[in-house]
């Protein structure tokens, strides 16, 4: 044969070859990803949520997660995040309301969030407000209250206690809950206050000992979502944001110890 000649061979024709080609990703031509900022408290259910989410859906999330305060002027400043779960109120609404970043009506609390004293020894927290009143522990880590609401409702907690005078001597501050933790698990501090979230997992806490504050010793920690202006058109932001409010995203956010509205 003369190897310039074209094989006779029976062709496939063009129509079915794009047909082929086109059926077998009709799904990912309609993927997009979501840039999204997230409180640092939130870390573990919110990977959790990403994952469930990505399954079942075809879209992608990208998180970077820390204290809101960072997250909050890092978006004033131009951070390419298209929506923010925050770990209060204040900084969604101001970003709403007064800085006209957040598209209105997106706003909602997606989890109501829980303070606990703990400590990495499993013995050492037994009665919490005993142990705060004896001082028989070398440091008490403590989320930064000017960046972390956690931190703000534990200065409410050692104030409602009578204890925060005696005790600041001792703080040891993170810049967020999650160095807040890292202080207390590493033993840079016998015990810390930081979010139940942290050292629970399927309903009970995993790791340490552990004192769950009640609510009424501080403001609640009522934590916030919103889409931002730069998300607003995105169907992963919009679709995530759905998928928040739904049932199996619910029960993951209970099982780290969270309440929902």
């Amino acid at each position: 044969m003369n190897p310039f000649q074209l094989s006779s061979a029976p062709r496939t024709p063009a129509a079915l070859i794009l047909t082929l080609f086109t059926g077998l990703t009709p799904l990912a031509a309609n993927a997009d990803e979501a840039q999204i900022a997230v409180a640092a408290n939130f870390t573990a259910p919110m990977k959790a949520i990403i994952a469930s989410f990505e399954e079942d859906t075809d879209h992608t999330v990208k998180a970077s997660y820390g204290s809101t305060g960072k997250l909050y002027a890092q978006i004033k400043n131009g951070a390419p995040f298209e929506a923010l779960l925050a770990a209060d109120q204040k900084r969604p609404k101001l970003l709403e309301e007064e800085d006209k970043l957040g598209v209105p009506g997106t706003r909602f609390t997606y989890a109501i969030g829980t303070l606990v004293l703990w400590s990495a020894d499993a013995d050492k927290v037994e009665d919490g407000p005993a142990l705060l009143k004896s001082g028989d522990f070398n440091k008490l880590s403590i989320a930064n209250p000017k960046l972390a609401p956690y931190g703000e409702a534990s200065i409410e907690t050692l104030e409602a206690l009578d204890l925060k005078d005696t005790i600041e001597p001792k703080f040891v501050m993170g810049e967020n809950i999650a160095q807040t933790y890292q202080f207390v698990d590493t033993g840079n501090a016998d015990i810390g206050f930081v979010a139940l979230s942290q050292v629970m997992e399927g309903g009970k806490i995993i790791k340490g000992s552990g004192w769950v504050v009640p609510s009424e010793m501080h403001a609640p920690i009522r934590q916030d979502a919103l889409i931002l202006e730069s998300g607003k058109d995105n169907p992963a932001v919009t679709e995530l944001f759905s998928y928040l409010k739904g049932e199996k995203a619910k029960a993951i956010i209970h099982d780290f110890g969270y309440e929902t509205d």
